[in-house]
């Protein structure tokens, strides 16, 4: 799949919709990033930060006992549950922090609902001795105590949301409202690749890291390209990372994981592609789970970075090619997917990422022995332990 057109498309996908009033920071922030992304001291300083800061490359780790239980494919896992502040997130706001000291804005604010994204740029953001103000839904506070915890640490204030379904979108929200009366002096890091353009094409840009190291990594393991490619999908940018450096491999399967959350019934799942339709959601056109009447329908997971109604356009366009599959895993399977990773790896997952477990665990005796899939482990499950707990508590398991 090409990047986007000038326009900011991908295929039908994508483009800006959004007040006049902030087209003036988006036209600002795009020429900063073509002029940045073009320039190899910009890529250096980047890289350099990536490495000696964050900690890549990370492992591609193969999961023996997990390959084993599952007893198809060879089960590969993409670290990015090893980088500085726990997930992929980090790619992407030291990337966008780096932009918005070019810019010189001195201000950084973000949204965030499992909260990863929020400690990334709070993190980045006090790396550089920028404020940072992050938004987040009271339920997403509520479930994500430890990750509040450490932004405020990190520096950062913790706005909270209790409009609409006090999550996500709702955080997204208040951070647009919050961007367009202070573009000035801020910049705002959208945390997927989501939002009006050039937001989709820049966070692809600063997350491809991860399918390119994949790539190199499943070449010298194992001489060759995977067969398959799994990620979950929330707005999509672990997923996009992971998959783009694969995208003219017509041999390489790549299928996204959304949350199935507790069915299909309206307000109780957020499989935006799987059960959404086109519509308009946060600057951009993509997949949107809506009403019959356009409004824009509340959405649940046990997983508080799948809790979105939206998705992003690349996504939206790859699934209208084809190119992509997508399909979705409920809270109950994610939840038992995220113990057997615990206790046979060792590895404590995301509850994100655990949906994408979920999948390998429900398709992979269906493929082939000796097949290759890797899956990207979009981060650790430290944040989710309490809500876990709480979980299993309910099903009076453990």
């Amino acid at each position: 799949m090409n990047m986007p057109d000038t326009e900011g498309y991908f295929g039908e996908f994508g483009g800006r919709f959004v007040p006049e009033t902030l087209m003036p920071a988006l036209e600002q922030l795009e020429g900063a990033f073509e002029e940045a992304s073009d320039e190899h001291q910009f890529r250096r300083e980047l890289d350099y930060y990536l490495r000696e800061y964050v900690g890549r490359p990370n492992p591609l780790y193969y999961a023996e006992r997990l390959t084993k239980l599952v007893g198809g494919p060879r089960i590969y896992l993409k670290r990015e549950d090893l980088n500085h502040t726990g997930a992929h997130k980090i790619n992407n706001t030291l990337g966008q922090v780096l932009l918005a000291a070019r810019m010189g804005k001195k201000r950084i604010i973000a949204e965030t609902g499992a909260g990863q994204h929020g400690v990334a740029s709070a993190t980045a953001a006090a790396m550089f001795g920028m404020e940072c103000d992050v938004y987040m839904g009271e339920e997403d506070i509520r479930r994500q105590k430890l990750n509040c915890l450490r932004m405020k640490l990190l520096g950062a204030k913790v706005v909270p949301v209790n409009t609409g379904s006090k999550t996500l979108k709702d955080a997204t929200n208040e951070a647009m409202r919050d961007w367009m009366a202070s573009f000035d002096n801020t910049h705002y890091i959208i945390g997927s690749v989501v939002g009006p353009h050039p937001f989709p094409k820049m966070v692809a840009y600063f997350q491809r890291v991860i399918g390119e190291e994949a790539r190199e990594q499943i070449l010298k393991a194992e001489g060759r390209l995977p067969d398959l490619l799994v990620a979950c999908v929330g707005g999509g940018s672990n997923a996009i990372g992971l998959f783009e450096p694969f995208m003219k491999d017509e041999d390489v399967r790549m299928v996204g994981v959304e949350a199935g959350g507790r069915g299909n019934a309206d307000g109780e799942h957020a499989a935006t592609l799987s059960l959404g339709r086109p519509g308009v959601l946060h600057g951009s056109k993509s997949f949107v789970l809506q009403d019959e009447d356009g409004q824009t329908s509340p959405v649940h997971s046990a997983a508080a970075g799948l809790d979105y109604p939206g998705v992003g356009p690349a996504h939206s366009c790859l699934k209208a090619l084809n190119r992509s599959q997508y399909t979705s895993v409920g809270d109950a399977e994610a939840l038992s997917a995220f113990k057997l990773c615990c206790r046979s790896e060792g590895i404590v997952p995301a509850l994100e990422s655990a949906h994408a477990i979920a999948y390998i665990l429900r398709e992979g005796p269906r493929m082939p022995e000796n097949s290759l899939l890797v899956m990207c482990m979009s981060g650790r499950g430290d944040k989710d332990v309490y809500e876990v707990e709480e979980l299993l508590n309910m099903q009076g398991g453990g």
